[in-house]
């Protein structure tokens, strides 16, 4: 049912980015245009709440960032938020990051309206990490929450729906002084400081079209609700297209260039293996991958020298069984495959095994300033030193 479900999934995928032809896909599509037109009347229709006051945010009494983007996926936002974290943690921020915990294995628990009927408490959140030890797995705390769990001692990381419930509890019990709120630009009920939203250079609006027959959650305008623009994925050209663009929407906010760049290859089964990048120099290679764009991650690949023999995709956040990871090493042996290279990712999503018949490493990969890092300095030095009351947000 599974596979069959990722097939399904991958199918519409596929009608989205106009990669299917034929009349399935062309009756898929004209549908998905009208979906889209309604899509677009309730993003409004909500924005306009919240503008109003219909709806109301909350305020947590601590410094809230949002991290987030107007298309689905692929921009690169885990790493932007690993690196803002841990930022204001060396500058002694006492940080806590805040997800929805997407496609993580929900813990069973009495409704919330329910409890409160009765005057119980709702139950805490799901604590991935206090900041002193990592405390769930990745199959219940989500791959990119138990990531960065795994990756920013010091930094708590807390999954809830309910973020304004996640950011009391980390203000109340953890003593966080500093929310991040991971995939946040769409989630109006908590009041923040600042909005960061992400823009990939290589795909900015996707194919200009709202969800469900584009990757737009937001028209583009939405971008003047932000207070700081990273243009991700940037390969060192021009960018002046893509950034004048972004200003016909937001004339104000600064505009950091980044790059993803990558840093070491880490043995996904053996924590003493970390090898440089220079092992891919000349290599054939055979990836497995379960992310939004996984062109990006194997244009990385090529560009340190590699020679991509065998490329495995799977849907973004897709679970790995054993019989996957098999085949695919399998594959790649058939290939003369020298590595398999995965991403940090999907290794989370790995069952465990003792020993493989070819050497499997994740890619380890961090965001690089290109443009604007004195910009981005500053902005960590306002949030660690902050002064007057946040500033209201806009709403397109």
């Amino acid at each position: 049912m599974g596979e069959r479900l990722d097939r399904m999934e991958q199918f519409g995928l596929e009608v989205i980015l106009n990669r299917r032809n034929g009349v399935r896909a062309s009756v898929l599509r004209g549908f998905l245009v009208g979906l889209s037109g309604l899509f677009r009347g309730v993003v409004h229709s909500r924005l306009s709440l919240f503008r109003n006051r219909v709806k109301t945010d909350y305020h947590l009494g601590a410094m809230v960032i949002s991290v987030g983007n107007i298309t689905v996926g692929g921009t690169g936002k885990t790493p932007v938020v690993e690196m803002l974290a841990r930022r204001l943690h060396q500058e002694g921020r006492r940080v806590a990051i805040l997800s929805r915990g997407y496609k993580s294995k929900k813990i069973k628990k009495k409704k919330r309206w329910f409890r409160r009927l009765r005057g119980i408490q709702p139950d805490p959140p799901r604590i991935v990490s206090d900041g002193t030890s990592v405390l769930l797995d990745s199959i219940t705390a989500g791959d990119e929450p138990y990531m960065l769990a795994k990756n920013l001692p010091g930094v708590a990381v807390i999954v809830d729906r309910d973020r304004v419930h996640a950011g009391r509890h980390a203000v109340r019990e953890l003593g966080a002084d500093t929310l991040i709120l991971d995939d946040g630009l769409q989630y109006l009920r908590l009041r923040r400081r600042m909005d960061v939203i992400l823009v990939d250079q290589q795909s900015p609006f996707g194919n200009e079209h709202l969800l469900p027959r584009g990757t737009l959650r937001e028209p583009p305008r939405s971008l003047r609700r932000a207070s700081h623009i990273f243009l991700t994925k940037c390969d060192g050209q021009p960018n002046d297209g893509i950034i004048a663009r972004i200003r016909k929407h937001n004339r104000t906010a600064p505009i950091l260039e980044c790059t993803h760049r990558p840093v070491y290859l880490q043995n996904v089964f053996d924590p003493a293996d970390r090898q440089p990048l220079a092992l891919l120099d000349g290599k054939k290679v055979s990836t497995i991958s379960g992310i939004a764009v996984p062109e990006s991650f194997e244009s990385i690949l090529e560009r340190l020298g590699a020679t991509l023999v065998n490329r495995r995709r799977f849907t973004d956040h897709h679970r790995y069984t054993e019989d996957e990871i098999d085949e695919a090493i399998l594959r790649a042996d058939d290939k003369l495959a020298h590595y398999v290279v995965t991403t940090e990712k999907d290794a989370v999503r790995f069952p465990w095994f003792e020993k493989t018949l070819l050497p499997v490493y994740y890619l380890r990969v961090e965001i690089g300033i290109l443009e604007g890092a004195e910009t981005l300095e500053d902005c960590i030095q306002r949030v660690c030193h902050p002064q007057g009351a946040p500033p209201p947000m806009k709403f397109p």
